[in-house]
């Protein structure tokens, strides 16, 4: 969770903040808008809140006792993402994110 990039603008900044906020409708739309997901920072941001909210969604149909657990923590772990990408760092969220640089859906 530590690289910034240089040219940031506040745009970039609240796409990526909403896309955590407001899953999973913000991912999708970022992602067909071409102006956005032109954006390395609003895209990276865009497709992992779109993978962690599959994960989420995955854990909860799967177990009712773990996904009552699993869902408050999840939306305390994305206000902290949203914060994090908001201040313009590229997030890393644990075994997601290097399994999406594997598939090649982040760079």
């Amino acid at each position: 969770m530590t690289t910034q990039p240089t040219d940031l603008t506040q745009d970039d900044k609240l796409w990526a903040l909403l896309s955590y906020l407001l899953n999973p409708i913000v991912p999708i739309i970022v992602l067909l808008m071409e102006d956005k997901k032109s954006r390395p920072f609003i895209k990276n941001n865009a497709v992992q809140a779109l993978g962690f909210f599959v994960v989420w969604f995955v854990i909860s149909l799967i177990t009712v006792v773990g996904g009552a657990c699993f869902v408050p923590l999840a939306y305390i772990y994305q206000i902290y993402l949203a914060i994090k990408a908001y201040q313009g760092e590229f997030v890393t969220i644990p075994v997601l994110t290097d399994f999406m640089k594997k598939q090649g859906w982040l760079s």
